[in-house]
């Protein structure tokens, strides 16, 4: 079972040392942060009172196993900078859990009816999962961003409340 637990300044230099290089850094967060993550980037997203940063700790194994965030935007919220830090732990379940997880919270703390996310379209597992959830794809919304001579495609998925309490 996961639970999300606030992401305290403190908790900063673990997530820090999740992140290898600059691709999976644009992977976890987009363009946002720039390679190496550094805590000043971090605390400037705490202290950003639209975004809210949580550990996902597994209550099962007493440990934490990654990183999540909303972002609050001006009719809906932004499921974003999900991470599972090991990858043996992909594939199990973890990141539906986390999904729901962050709708549940975002939908009974925010007066938004919907909740969207981007994740890049080679990411299938991921895209997979949030269909598993209920998102669809908004195929009105994608961006591109360039890395190491590659062009990834963000795309947009969306979710109504009330498809998401249904499921």
């Amino acid at each position: 079972m996961v639970e999300l637990q606030i992401f305290k300044a403190e908790d900063a230099p673990e997530l820090i040392s999740k992140i290898k290089d600059k691709r999976a850094l644009l992977q976890f967060a987009g363009p946002a942060y720039h390679f190496p993550l550094t805590k000043e980037q971090l605390e400037n997203d705490l202290e950003n009172e639209s975004r809210f940063m949580f550990r996902v700790f597994d209550r099962t194994e007493q440990n934490v196993i990654g990183h999540a965030q909303i972002f609050l935007k001006e009719n809906t919220f932004l499921l974003g900078r999900i991470l599972i830090w090991d990858e043996n732990n992909r594939g199990k379940g973890y990141g539906r859990k986390i999904v729901q997880e962050l709708l549940k919270y975002g939908f009974s703390h925010f007066d938004r009816e919907k909740a969207e996310l981007n994740v890049y379209d080679w990411n299938t597992g991921a895209i997979e999962c949030y269909k598993k959830v209920g998102f669809e794809l908004d195929p009105d919304v994608m961006s591109e961003v360039s890395i190491d001579n590659e062009l990834w495609l963000s795309v947009n998925m969306k979710i109504n409340k009330d498809n998401f309490e249904s499921s």
